[in-house]
């Protein structure tokens, strides 16, 4: 989450405000699901540790650099998440792998939504007025919250 909130800010820096709202909304999408796990652990009786956070990258190449290293972290969390269910089915924790089901569904979206724009970014190049049509584009996004199960 911490990544999009810079990249927001960094893109309202550089006058992308549909691509500032993207990120904010990805922001806001990673902290629902944040707290989806969160309210999962103690839920079930354990203990939710909060651990340090490492400062996001704050400047970046390009519109289309951000969204390739919004891919990178998203495979990365992808593997985070497969590692779990993995996890889960080794310790035949059924309710946690059904959980965790939610996530890989979330993940394929998310993967699939970051490759789209990337595909679109290259395509635009240098054209700076393709770039302010995907900006305008970009701007319409809002947030939905996930629906609570």
């Amino acid at each position: 989450a911490y990544l999009y909130l810079s990249m927001s800010a960094y893109s309202t820096y550089i006058g992308l405000k549909g691509f500032a709202n993207w990120f904010m909304v990805q922001y806001q999408e990673e902290m629902a699901h944040a707290m989806k796990l969160y309210d999962y652990i103690n839920d079930h009786g354990n203990h939710v540790r909060l651990m340090a956070i490492d400062e996001p990258l704050t400047v970046f190449e390009s519109p289309l650099d951000m969204f390739e290293k919004t891919l990178a972290h998203e495979k990365k969390v992808t593997a985070y998440i497969n590692e779990l269910v993995d996890l889960a089915i080794e310790e035949k924790d059924h309710a946690t792998n059904i959980f965790l089901q939610w996530f890989v569904t979330e993940q394929i979206e998310e993967e699939g939504n970051d490759n789209d724009i990337i595909a679109r970014l290259k395509l635009i190049g240098e054209d700076g007025n393709g770039l302010l049509m995907l900006d305008k584009e970009l701007a319409a996004r809002m947030f939905t919250p996930p629906v609570a199960e």
